[in-house]
Formats: C-alpha cells, structure tokens, sequence
C-alpha cells in the first residue's frame, strides 16, 4: 500500500505536505507511510478513499483503477462525505430525476443567477 500512496499522491499533483493536510496528518507522517516506516490506519485509508475518490481496493490489493468512477459513487455516501442535510439530498435526487432537457435549462438559470449575484 505504502507505494500506491506515493504513486496517488503523485498522479495528483500534491507535496507531501499538502496531501497530509487533506487526510489530516503531517507531512512527515506521509513520508514514513511512503517509505515503508509506517503502515496506514484504517482511518488513514478511509481519508484517502473519500478526499481523492480512490478507489479502496486498489489503495489496498493494487486491483482496479486507481480512482473510484463518478457513476459508482452512492448519493448516501455523497450526503455522508459531505454534510448534506435531508432538503439537499432531495433536491439532488429531484435534479437527476428529471428529464436531460430540463435538467440543462435549470443548469443555464441558475448559472445566470450566480453570474448576477458576483456582479453585484
């Protein structure tokens, strides 16, 4: 696993210290992890499935893509990874419920609002 984190952290373009902040450890911690000194908590292992989308079976075996796909992701474990309330979660099933069309012209209002609210 040491060496997989090394190689996520690369793809993604992150320092040591910028990658730890995310998970919420130290620089050094990452660099004993990658180096083999350490081994990753289950926690650990967890902060960087959810922070980065990894996928968690290729942070542990090497099996499969190294990102988890957009379309695998559950909206339960997207309200539970971000704090959203019953209301969003509803407006977010309601969205993608709709057909493609009217999902676009809402998309094209509320861009249009945002657009008038930071001119202001």
């Amino acid at each position: 696993m040491n060496e997989r984190v090394k190689e996520l952290r690369q793809a993604l373009g992150l320092s040591g210290e910028k990658f730890g902040a995310r998970i919420g450890v130290q620089r050094n911690a990452i660099s004993r992890i990658e180096t083999g000194k350490n081994g990753l908590t289950e926690a650990n292992i967890k902060s960087i499935c959810r922070e980065f989308n990894v996928n968690e079976n290729w942070l542990r075996f090497g099996e499969g893509n190294m990102f988890t796909p957009i379309d695998e992701i559950s909206l339960d474990e997207l309200v539970s990874n971000n704090s959203i309330d019953e209301l969003e979660a509803e407006i977010i099933k309601t969205y993608f419920s709709l057909d493609k069309e009217i999902r676009k012209s809402a998309l094209e209002k509320f861009k249009a609002l945002f657009e008038s609210d930071s001119s202001d």
